[in-house]
């Protein structure tokens, strides 16, 4: 039919590299990767304790739409500092880990990743 896009027209899909945010060009693309694993993890521990929104904003020392925006992938203005922060206020350890880099794939630069235990 005139005018319209049969599927052979329309772009192949492409596989990502694993980092949504870099896949779409951001420069902070691992930092942003960082956060949203972490503001996932919040958002994991908040269900699990069956909190409010405002209740846990409470506990974590943080309005209630800023505590939302956060869980809704809206970082700006959120350091990851502040969400080591409120996992500690959550009853959670958090350990930074600083080693030297490996040299997979020609890999000049170190990387950052979040691991839960």
């Amino acid at each position: 039919m005139p005018g319209t896009q049969s599927h052979s027209d329309s772009p192949a899909p492409q596989r990502g590299c694993g980092n949504i945010y870099a896949d779409i060009g951001r420069t902070d693309a691992g930092q942003m990767l960082v956060k949203a694993h972490l503001a996932a993890k919040i958002g994991e521990i908040l269900k699990q304790r069956r909190l409010t929104q405002q209740q846990a904003a409470e506990i974590l020392g943080m309005t209630q739409p800023k505590l939302s925006n956060m869980l809704r992938g809206q970082f700006r203005g959120i350091s990851e500092a502040r969400m080591f922060d409120c996992l500690n206020r959550l009853g959670r350890d958090v350990e930074i880990v600083v080693r030297k880099a490996t040299r997979a794939r020609g890999a000049i630069s170190g990387r950052t990743k979040v691991v839960f235990a």
